[in-house]
């Protein structure tokens, strides 16, 4: 039992080391008819305890959507190291004062003017039930040469590492 919980503990920090340089993360919601919505959310933290922290609009439709439906999804892109993670957990949101001084910066501002005391800032926490990344090596060769011997071998092209972590 406790090897399986030091290798879940590694599998959380090798997915957090992957989005910790992604600025943005793409939410997805379930809105009331079923239909999925996604937005641009602005990283701000990621912790050891497998959950993912962001300032919100209190009163937006996501926050809606979350206490309708917690699922959620997250999905991060850094096209340009071909590294693509997509994380599946569920959300909350809150209005902890403590957590929002923790997470603020000057550039949240530009969201909510009255700064960290603004009524409509909420605290979006997201615990990570399941996730899965593809992460390939960046070079055309490496590429090339992967989709070549699955031709000659006629097994599929395995051009990096892609992993699915359950939690």
């Amino acid at each position: 039992m406790e090897n399986q919980s030091n290798n879940q503990q590694k599998d959380i920090k090798t997915l957090l080391d992957k989005i910790k340089a992604i600025d943005v993360a793409m939410l997805s919601t379930v809105e009331p008819d079923g239909t999925i919505r996604s937005r641009p959310m602005r990283h701000m933290k990621a912790d050891e305890n497998a959950t993912i922290w962001f300032l919100t609009g209190y009163a937006s439709g996501k926050t809606h959507e979350i206490k309708n439906e917690s699922h959620v999804n997250l999905s991060y892109a850094d096209p340009n190291n071909n590294l693509y993670v997509s994380i599946s957990g569920h959300a909350t949101v809150n209005r902890d004062q403590h957590k929002i001084d923790e997470l603020w910066n000057p550039a949240m501002k530009a969201w909510f003017p009255e700064g960290k005391e603004d009524p409509n800032i909420g605290v979006l926490k997201i615990t990570i039930d399941q996730a899965e990344y593809w992460d390939s090596p960046n070079s055309a060769v490496v590429h090339l040469y992967g989709m070549a011997k699955a031709i000659i071998t006629g097994e599929p092209a395995h051009p990096g590492e892609n992993k699915k972590i359950n939690l």
